[in-house]
């Protein structure tokens, strides 16, 4: 094979290459845009015809060992072929896990909240279009000597409806790390608490099974099932934003 055309195959398996990165590159960014888990969700309400919505949250979040600060990815989604309409996504704090801050959101009013909640914010989607999805950066922090868990509701505008909640579903650890700067916690797992005085991060405990959500009209679960709380409430409860 002459020096030209050794170099010309060269060349050309050089530029295939380079195009199989770019390509595997872009795919690997698409799913790291679209990664995210529906875990302890469901539907409560049913959506309008062609609406499917759903929420997604990190399967792993990392805790600060010396502040305790986290931050959390909360993402609604229409799946459906249809426009939602104006809805609300509602962002809430359970136990050891509390809602500091959600951007673009307002904060629930104590009385405003379910029970056995610690902290929540109302975050005004609007129309959401069919195949698309709207992400709120979650700032929070986590006590890793409690249990923590986190609630995602999505309602219509006139907060009547819940189509779909997810949780309260809990985060825990699995990998306790004294010394190490943060504390990688998984979706789904239950932390379990250590002893008083115990010289140790909590443990990882199994997964608890989500109850059910009841009928309307039912009361929270003490177990944490939060039910379908908001509808619970009477009419004059209601909190601007809530």
């Amino acid at each position: 094979m002459s020096s030209r055309r050794r170099a010309n195959v060269t060349g050309s398996l050089v530029a295939a290459s380079f195009s199989a990165v770019l390509i595997f590159s872009g795919t690997a960014v698409a799913d790291d845009q679209d990664s995210g888990s529906s875990k302890g969700g469901k539907v409560v309400d049913k959506a309008p015809a062609g609406v499917e919505l759903t929420t997604l949250l990190p399967e792993k979040i990392s805790v600060d060992n010396s502040s305790g600060k986290t931050a959390i990815t909360a993402t609604v989604k229409n799946g459906g072929s249809a426009d939602s309409g104006k809805i609300n996504l509602l962002v809430v704090g359970f136990d050891g896990l509390t809602v500091k801050n959600v951007p673009g959101c307002e904060r629930i009013a104590e009385n405003g909240l379910p029970e056995g909640a610690n902290s929540g914010f109302s975050c005004p989607v609007g129309n959401l279009a069919a195949g698309a999805s709207k992400s709120y950066a979650v700032d929070a922090t986590y006590d890793l000597k409690k249990k923590g868990k986190i609630c995602l509701p999505v309602q219509s505008e006139d907060r009547k409806k819940t189509y779909w909640q997810q949780g309260p579903v809990p985060f825990g650890t699995t990998n306790p790390s004294p010394d190490a700067p943060a504390t990688p916690l998984l979706l789904g797992t239950d932390n379990e608490p250590v002893s008083p005085g115990a010289d140790e991060l909590p443990k990882t405990g199994p997964v608890r099974e989500l109850l059910p959500l009841g009928a309307a009209g039912a009361s929270l679960l003490a177990a944490g099932a939060a039910g379908l709380w908001w509808s619970l409430r009477r009419p004059g409860q209601q909190e601007a934003g809530v």
